[in-house]
């Protein structure tokens, strides 16, 4: 990863953590293809505490339905890489998360492949970025280029520059 790709998440995760401190709202993380990256890259900037819950790293697919609460008949006919399932985990983490019963403001979930090899269908590169608030839930498909770790690291850059989006929309 390039230092301006580094630059650019850690801008990025800034704006976030910054928008959602300003708006008193709390964050999940749910992530397959990025492996933690996300909550890592949110959890880096001072303050996060103040908003960040979490993260759950659900790699295996079946934690995906055991864990996150994605619907197993969805898994089994498209498998871990559709944009519901993005959707389902983003909504899932949420609940997960809770404390004293209330689950997080906000979920975001990252599913996709990295590669070397095609997944469930999808093309190296196919990605989809869930975000759920309490305004309802959408999802960010993402179709990237270059070497996995390269995805990886771009999947976090367009999940956080989208969660800013969708966290000044709610304003």
């Amino acid at each position: 990863m390039t230092s301006d790709a580094v630059e650019s998440a850690d801008a990025g995760a800034a704006s976030a953590v910054h928008a959602l401190i300003d708006a008193r709202l709390t964050i999940g993380v749910a992530e397959s293809l990025t492996g933690g990256l996300l909550a890592a890259a949110l959890i880096s900037v001072p303050g996060a505490s103040a908003t960040v819950r979490g993260g759950v790293v659900a790699y295996d697919t079946r934690l995906k339905h055991s864990l996150l609460g994605v619907d197993a008949g969805l898994l089994a006919l498209h498998g871990a890489v559709h944009p519901e399932v993005a959707l389902q985990m983003a909504d899932g983490v949420r609940r997960a998360l809770a404390i004293d019963g209330l689950p997080a403001d906000v979920g975001i979930a990252t599913t996709g492949v990295a590669g070397p090899d095609p997944q469930d269908g999808q093309a190296v590169g196919t990605v989809f970025v869930g975000i759920v608030t309490r305004a309802g839930g959408r999802v960010v498909p993402l179709t990237l280029d270059g070497g996995r770790q390269e995805i990886r690291h771009r999947t976090v850059e367009l999940a956080l520059e989208a969660l800013v989006r969708e966290l000044g929309a709610l304003e």
